[in-house]
């Protein structure tokens, strides 16, 4: 069934005017949601929104899965509910009850695609989702009475298990549950735990300042992972193919490589990286091509990819760390789960895309996708 992503956007905000298109790390607020749920496993992102403005900003980032709710005047007040809004798309559209819906804020740019993705997952074990951060502080009411310890046994803060707290990000339920409910959660919760930092949400001015150092320190992680990349390592089918299985009259087996992927191994060796494949087939067809292609290195007929990595790595001085690789199944997930930078084809198996940190491309396998992958290294 599909999964409809849903984020309300309105044009008035007290705290911080124009908030949701204000510049965050170079890019308007609004953006940073939006992307991570198009890299998502998401079917559809709905921007529900009462503003021309927004709309255009957030269409002009060309996500394919984007599509814009123009969310009545009535339910884009200060006294309006995200729950009305949600509703009143929900019965406009006459949505199926058994899709899934995720309410995901633009408030909240932290969230990765992985994040959603882990996220609905858990969704398949319970009613309804949410997402939350572990808190260790101590509680107290107004009376003098401590919620959530016993101050006459202090606890050491790594003894101490908190408590869990919303953080907004998100929120998972069906269609159904929603209508019943008249809420974005019901029923059996589950709870799906986020780094501390998410627990920030941009409501205040000071909120800005802090996250776009928390955006910064993170991004220029995922910046330093590919600037130790040495060597760069494709699946072959459903990667550099389309996966497809294709026969001649004479039964001969037939596959399509796209030449733009051709060209990037070029332009990547030209530039200094050492470049691959590896790929669990013995073909002479994948043989040929990486004789084509010139490439550093081609392994064949893999069946354990990572513990190929492995001692290609101890055998040239090279860390993992150092490795991309770019894959779309299952026979792939050790792999990507271990490298430096990994990355997947937009129709990649769900198993996949849920890799922590993955980049999942907007290309499918056999058209693009390692062209667009070598792009993050040039």
């Amino acid at each position: 069934m599909e999964t409809i992503a849903f984020v309300p956007a309105r044009a008035n905000s007290k705290s911080i005017k124009n908030k949701n298109i204000k510049l965050f790390c170079g890019k308007p607020l609004i953006y940073w949601v939006l992307k991570e749920l198009h890299l998502s496993n998401v079917d559809k992102v709905v921007l529900a929104t009462d503003s021309n403005l927004i709309k255009e900003i957030a269409t002009s980032f060309e996500f394919s899965k984007l599509e814009v709710f123009d969310r009545s005047r009535e339910n884009a007040v200060d006294s309006s509910s995200t729950e009305s809004v949600i509703l009143e798309y929900i019965m406009n559209f006459k949505i199926n009850k058994k899709f899934t819906f995720l309410l995901a804020q633009a408030t909240s740019p932290f969230t990765k695609s992985f994040h959603f993705n882990q996220a609905l997952d858990l969704h398949k074990k319970y009613d309804s989702v949410l997402s939350c951060t572990i808190e260790k502080k101590f509680i107290w009411n107004k009376e003098g009475a401590s919620l959530n310890y016993d101050y006459m046994n202090r606890p050491r803060r790594q003894d101490f298990e908190g408590n869990l707290i919303e953080n907004g990000a998100m929120y998972i339920s069906s269609v159904e549950k929603i209508l019943e409910s008249k809420n974005r959660i019901s029923g059996n919760i589950g709870l799906y735990v986020m780094p501390h930092y998410t627990a920030l949400e941009l409501d205040e001015p000071s909120d800005w300042i802090i996250g776009e150092q928390i955006m910064t320190e993170n991004y220029d992680k995922d910046v330093s992972m590919i600037e130790k990349i040495k060597v760069i390592f494709s699946d072959v089918d459903g990667v550099l193919t389309d996966g497809g299985m294709y026969y001649s009259e004479k039964g001969d087996e037939i596959k399509k490589f796209s030449a733009y992927d051709g060209m990037a191994f070029q332009i990547l060796k030209e530039k200094g990286f050492k470049v691959g494949i590896i790929t669990s087939e013995k073909m002479k067809l994948n043989k040929r091509r990486a004789s084509k292609l010139k490439l550093d290195y081609d392994f064949h007929g893999a069946k354990d990819k990572l513990k190929i990595i492995k001692k290609f790595c101890q055998e040239n001085s090279y860390n993992l760390s150092e490795i991309a690789y770019i894959g779309d199944d299952i026979n792939c997930f050790d792999l990507l789960s271990k490298v430096g930078v990994a990355a997947c084809p937009s129709n990649s198996v769900n198993q996949i895309k849920s890799v922590p940190g993955i980049i999942q491309v907007d290309k499918k396998g056999g058209d693009g996708a390692f062209r667009e992958f070598s792009k993050l290294f040039l």
